[in-house]
C-alpha cells in the first residue's frame, strides 16, 4: 500500500503557555514550523513555509504542550464502565490518556493489544493491583481479599510492559476493600516500591481514612479524587487532615483531581485553593457513568478549577508539565528546534455554562476552555466540536444545565 508522505505543518499566530522560560505568554504571538519529520524546524514570527505545508492560523489561540489526562478509563469492551479513547482524546485536546487501573495482570494483554497499541493518542496505564481490574466495576470488587492479588504475576506483567505501565493503582475505599481497610494499599505500595514505580491511590468512602492513605504514601505517589466531598473523605472537614495534606503535597505526594461521577466537590476545591492548596494535576476520571452530565471532558474540568480560583497558568501546568513527570515526558525544551511537536491549541472564552459537580451542586462557569487543535508531529486534529455543540445546544432539562433530572437525549 502506498503511503502518502507527511507534509510540513505551519502553526501561526499562537501564544505559548507552559512551553518554557522565555517563551511564555508575555512573549506575544509566534509561528511554529513543524518539519515533515514531525519535529520543530523553526520558531519565530512571520515564518515562511514550503508550498506543500499545511497551514493552521491560530488566530491568537493559546498553545501549550499536549494535554495529559492522568485519570480516565479507556478499555472499551474490556470493562463495564470504560469508554473509547476517541471519546476523550485528540478530539478533546488530549494527547496523552492515562488509564487508571481498568486492567489488572490477568487481562492487561488484551487492553494493550486492542486499545493501547491501536489508539491515536498516547496511552499509559496504572496497573490495577487486583488481578481482574474493573471488569465488572460496581458489581464485583477487584480487591475483595488477598485472593484477589497475585504478586508474582503482577510483577511479571509490569516487567513485560514497562514501556506503557507507569504505576500501580489501588482503590483504597471501603466500598471496594470492605473490612480489609488499609491492607490492600500497604501491599500495593510494597510491590510498587519493589518495581520502583509510583502508586495511584483512590480515596473515597472510609475505611481506610484519607489520613491513613496519606501516611502510606511517599514522594512521587498520586492521590486521586483529592477534592472529593464525601463524609469522612473531604480535606476541608478536618483541620488536622488539611494540614497533613499540605505537608504531604510539599513533600512530593501528588494531589490529583480525578473528577468522576462521585469524586469532585466545588466547595472542597474552592476552600482548598483559597487556602493555597492547589492540585498537582487535573484529571477527569471519565467513564461511561461520568461522561454525560457531570464531567463531559478535560476542558470542562479545567474550567471548573479556573472558576474556583486556580490561575490559568497553574491550570495548564496541571494538565501538561506536572502530569508529564508522572508519565515520563519531557518538561523542558518543548519549543526547541529538533524537539517532537506535540501541542494543544485552545481558547479561553467568556461564557455562562451551567454545570454540576459530583455532588450534584450546580454552578455557572463564567469562562470556558475550548480546545481547537491537537498536534501530534505533522498530524493536526480539529478539537472542540463536542464542546461547541454543548454550548450551543444546552437543554434546560439536562444535568449539565443544573436540572434535577438527566437529559432525555444525552447525546445532544
Amino acid at each position: 500500500m502506498e503511503v502518502t508522505p507527511a507534509r510540513p505543518l505551519l502553526l501561526s499566530n499562537v501564544r505559548p503557555i507552559c512551553l518554557g522560560e522565555g517563551k511564555g505568554q508575555s512573549e506575544g504571538k509566534l509561528d511554529i514550523l513543524v518539519g515533515a519529520d514531525g519535529k520543530i524546524a523553526q520558531v519565530g514570527q512571520a515564518l515562511s513555509a514550503p508550498p506543500e505545508a499545511r497551514r493552521i492560523d491560530g488566530d491568537g489561540a493559546w498553545i501549550s504542550p499536549g494535554w495529559i489526562d492522568l485519570h480516565a478509563h479507556v478499555w472499551r469492551g474490556g470493562t463495564n464502565i470504560s469508554i473509547d479513547p476517541s471519546q476523550c482524546g485528540v478530539a478533546h485536546g488530549v494527547a496523552t490518556i492515562v488509564d487508571a487501573g481498568s486492567a489488572g495482570e490477568a487481562n492487561f494483554a488484551g487492553f494493550r493489544e486492542f486499545i493501547i497499541d491501536r489508539a491515536t493518542e498516547r496511552i499509559r496505564a496504572f496497573l490495577n493491583l487486583g488481578s481482574i481490574g474493573l471488569v465488572a466495576c460496581g458489581q464485583v470488587s477487584e480487591l475483595a481479599d488477598l485472593r484477589s492479588i497475585d504478586l508474582d504475576r503482577t510483577v511479571a506483567c509490569v516487567e513485560a510492559n514497562r514501556d506503557v505501565i507507569i504505576g500501580i493503582k489501588v482503590r483504597a475505599s471501603g466500598t471496594i476493600t470492605g473490612t480489609w481497610g488499609i491492607q490492600a494499599l500497604k501491599i500495593g505500595k510494597r510491590i510498587a516500591s519493589v518495581l520502583k514505580l509510583p502508586v495511584m491511590a483512590h480515596v473515597g468512602e472510609p475505611p481506610p481514612l484519607f489520613d491513613e492513605v496519606l501516611a502510606e504514601l511517599s514522594a512521587g505517589d498520586v492521590v486521586t479524587h483529592c477534592f472529593n466531598g464525601k463524609p469522612g473523605g473531604s480535606l476541608v472537614e478536618d483541620e488536622k487532615l488539611f494540614a497533613l495534606a499540605e505537608r504531604c503535597a510539599s513533600e512530593g505526594i501528588r494531589l490529583d483531581i480525578g473528577h468522576g461521577g462521585a469524586s469532585f466537590s466545588f466547595r472542597t476545591a474552592e476552600l482548598a485553593i483559597q487556602r493555597g492548596l492547589l492540585p498537582f494535576s487535573i484529571s477527569t476520571d471519565l467513564h461511561l457513568r461520568s461522561l454525560e452530565g457531570k464531567v463531559w471532558d478535560l476542558a470542562t474540568t479545567m474550567a471548573k478549577l479556573l472558576a474556583v480560583g486556580m490561575p490559568l497558568p497553574k491550570v495548564i501546568e496541571a494538565v501538561t508539565l506536572n502530569p508529564a513527570t508522572v508519565v515520563g515526558l519531557p518538561t523542558t525544551g518543548r519549543l526547541d528546534v529538533g524537539s517532537p511537536a506535540e501541542f494543544t491549541l485552545f481558547e479561553v472564552n467568556d461564557a455562562e455554562l451551567a454545570v454540576i459537580d459530583s455532588m450534584g451542586v450546580a454552578a455557572t462557569l463564567p469562562q470556558v476552555i475550548e480546545p481547537r487543535w491537537t498536534v501530534l508531529g505533522t498530524r493536526a486534529f480539529e478539537a472542540g466540536r463536542y464542546t461547541r455543540r454543548r454550548l450551543v445546544r444546552a437543554d434546560p432539562s439536562c444535568l449539565y444545565c443544573g436540572a434535577a433530572k438527566a437529559c432525555a437525549n444525552p447525546t445532544t
